[in-house]
């Protein structure tokens, strides 16, 4: 057992659930597993289930305590499953069932960001089947982006230099879901806030191997750059760091999490988006901001899992 963790037993027994059916399936697997090997060093009492219907079944089967969701996108990262355990009374890690869905949905996300003064840009919603790019091109200057309404891991997103490419951005992101949103490129760095109750971790700063942080960059190349520190200045990356944690507070999400936003030229943020449940693989975020604010892996794991302690006595 690693030093520090002495009352391992509180958590009970942990069903680590990862896996399920959603297009970011491997990245879910490959952070559980780093999750797991945590979990034993610690000496906390864990199963690994993939997928939801393998996790009731353990549910209905065993004896559960708690759950660590640490399943990406559609069926666990929008609401559904913390919904579900919610009814068996059984605490999860991460947010509420409202703050993962409004999280989930990037235009109820934009919608509320801007109803308290948030910035984050203007927005297209469009489809497959319609031709809206008459509309497009005259809201916005190239380069625009082009993404699914409720996916992560940038899956599906296209960034688009030419009016030749508008078609085949919707059609690809289309394959993720039925609702497509355009927005305007802004020019700048990209930076990411980690988040784990009420702390804010450090801010990472990204300079991608590709074009833009897509899903290759994330997960699979070892040329994109991450800067923690961010090279900031101290005043300026407190008072983002206060702003990530307003975006995120206001769509409901609690627990733990990670805001990304652009700051432009002038030193202007633009919110993108909330994961309420970020990678933990080894090229993922919150590890490395975790580790700058001194905080190991494993006692990452142990924060994360504390939530839901928080969780089950709301």
């Amino acid at each position: 057992m690693t030093a520090g963790f002495n009352n391992a037993t509180e958590f009970g027994r942990v069903a680590l659930v990862v896996g399920g059916d959603s297009p970011e399936r491997d990245v879910s697997i490959a952070g559980g597993k780093s999750i797991a090997e945590a979990l034993t060093r610690m000496g906390i009492e864990h199963i690994v289930v993939d997928g939801a219907p393998a996790l009731f079944k353990e549910i209905e089967c065993g004896e559960i305590s708690r759950v660590f969701n640490l399943m990406h996108g559609p069926g666990g990262e929008d609401g559904s499953l913390t919904g579900a355990l919610n009814l068996y009374k059984i605490p999860v890690t991460g947010s509420n069932v409202l703050g993962s869905a409004l999280t989930m949905d990037k235009v109820r996300s934009k919608q509320l960001w801007k109803s308290v003064g948030i910035p984050t840009t203007d927005f297209i919603l469009t489809a497959a089947d319609r031709d809206d790019s008459e509309e497009i091109f005259q809201a916005f200057n190239l380069p625009i982006f082009v993404k699914p309404v409720d996916q992560g891991s940038s899956l599906g997103i296209s960034k688009v230099t030419s009016a030749g490419q508008l078609s085949d951005a919707i059609q690809l992101a289309a394959r993720y879901s039925h609702t497509v949103m355009v927005e305007p490129g802004i020019e700048g760095r990209e930076y990411f806030a980690g988040i784990i109750g009420d702390e804010c971790l450090p801010l990472i700063a990204v300079e991608p191997a590709n074009d833009f942080y897509d899903y290759e960059a994330k997960y699979e190349s070892d040329k994109t750059i991450y800067f923690c520190p961010c090279g900031l200045p101290e005043d300026k990356e407190e008072e983002l760091q206060q702003l990530a944690q307003k975006a995120f507070h206001v769509l409901g999400a609690n627990g733990w999490g990670r805001v990304d936003f652009i700051l432009d030229a002038f030193g202007m943020p633009w919110f993108l988006e909330v994961n309420t449940i970020p990678g933990m693989t080894d090229h993922s975020l919150i590890p490395q901001a975790a580790a700058e604010a001194g905080t190991g892996f494993d006692r990452l794991v142990w924060r994360i899992l504390e939530t839901s302690i928080r969780v089950a006595q709301r």
